[in-house]
């Protein structure tokens, strides 16, 4: 009879997104022995989120790491506005925050997922075991012990974290509330020319709610349309769905070459939701797996990142001291529910008096009287900069770094 291999480690994380990875920077930095579990073979995947925002570079400043960081491929927004019935107004800028970089890089997120990596392996107690998917909790005298992989083998661990995702199945079990959102979004890039301003924008017109992300040479498009009706868009065939977007405005003129089948248009169905409960004996949930969050302000991986920080202020210290984790892993919720309640319920009011009106076909005759005061006064424009860019309750870096105690 073959025996199973079988790995034995102080810590597995399940997913290699940016919460995974963060956090697998952070225990390995305290000494924690980590396991970093991705069922890819790399992070090449395109439309995810691309946008590190100030409070995540933040983190990489703390950590000695931000100017290595900013020398991989990015682009910066240091404002950010819309277009509404026409008009441009400007709505945030993030100038003026007082960290160490004041806007949102914008870079995709293999690469920075790869970075992540590359820091992480310089600490000994740090490894990424690619193309290896957790499938199973190994679960023994009332708490869970490990995970089972695809592959067979079972990772023995004294803490399991999950963050693979707002689909992931170790979620299961715990209580939770579901927001909802009254759209669905289709992402996909057009070519554009380079040029020296930063240009990501908002378009809301009478029945159009549409983003543009400026990534260089392209265009990353979010075309939002309502819950549910992505098979009906597709329906009304390629080229409707194109003249549809090339009548958003002057930026979209050359959607032609970037849609050239449906097979370049990547559906994204939103959830928001959150677990009213993150753990259970040797099961921490962190990021998109213990809160979906709405695509509105591009605040999903950087809040996923914010609570893996705060995962490894509060666990990290102890558990290298040999310490049980057990009694301390509701801390992680208690620190991190009233930020991701605060976030889903700006989230749920844009949803619900913007994109949803829009969408159905509510007036769009000009900017608000808010944007229209957002536009004129700078000082007000501080106040979107400080929600989008930081968030509520950012986190500082308070885990130990073992290569410094000697």
């Amino acid at each position: 009879m073959t025996e199973t291999p079988m790995t034995e480690t102080d810590l597995v994380i399940i997913g290699g997104g940016p919460a995974g990875m963060v956090a697998g920077l952070l225990f390995a930095r305290a000494g924690v022995k980590t396991l970093v579990l991705e069922k890819h073979a790399d992070f090449l995947r395109d439309f995810r989120g691309d946008t590190v925002h100030p409070s995540t570079l933040r983190i990489f400043h703390e950590l000695g790491l931000l100017e290595e960081l900013l020398k991989r491929p990015h682009n910066k927004a240091e404002q950010l506005g819309g277009r509404i019935g026409g008009e441009f107004v400007k709505i945030a800028d993030f100038r003026h925050l007082d960290v160490p970089a004041p806007f949102i890089a914008l870079m995709p997120q293999w690469d920075f997922l790869n970075f992540v990596a590359e820091a992480g392996k310089r600490f000994p107690a740090f490894s990424l075991r690619q193309s290896c998917e957790a499938i199973a909790l190994i679960e023994e005298g009332g708490r869970v012990a490990g995970v089972r992989t695809r592959d067979g083998d079972e990772v023995r661990a004294k803490l399991v974290i999950a963050c693979d995702g707002r689909d992931s199945h170790f979620r299961a079990g715990f209580p939770h509330v579901d927001i909802g959102a009254p759209m669905d979004v289709f992402w996909f890039r057009i070519p554009k020319r380079v040029a020296p301003d930063n240009d990501s924008m908002g378009v809301f017109d009478t029945g159009r709610v549409f983003v543009l992300i400026d990534r260089g040479d392209y265009y990353q498009c979010a075309f939002v349309f309502p819950k549910g009706a992505a098979d009906t868009v597709r329906a009304e065939g390629l080229a409707a769905f194109r003249d549809r977007v090339r009548a958003i405005g002057p930026e979209t003129a050359t959607v032609d070459e970037g849609v050239k089948s449906w097979d370049d248009v990547k559906l994204l169905t939103v959830t928001v939701d959150r677990l009213e409960k993150w753990d259970r004996p040797g099961l921490l949930v962190i990021g998109d797996a213990a809160h979906a969050m709405s695509p509105i302000g591009g605040v999903g991986i950087n809040l996923a990142i914010q609570d893996a920080v705060a995962a490894a202020n509060l666990l990290a210290g102890p558990m290298a001291a040999g310490e049980d984790p057990d009694p301390l892993l509701h801390k992680v919720y208690d620190r991190r529910i009233r930020a991701v309640k605060l976030t889903q319920g700006v989230q749920k009011l844009v949803q619900d008096n913007i994109v949803e009106p829009v969408l159905a076909n509510a007036p769009v005759d000009g900017p608000p009287l808010l944007a229209r005061l957002l536009n004129r006064i700078e000082l007000l424009r501080r106040i979107p900069a400080v929600v989008v860019g930081m968030g509520f309750r950012p986190e500082h870096v308070r885990s130990p770094d073992a290569s410094s105690l000697g």
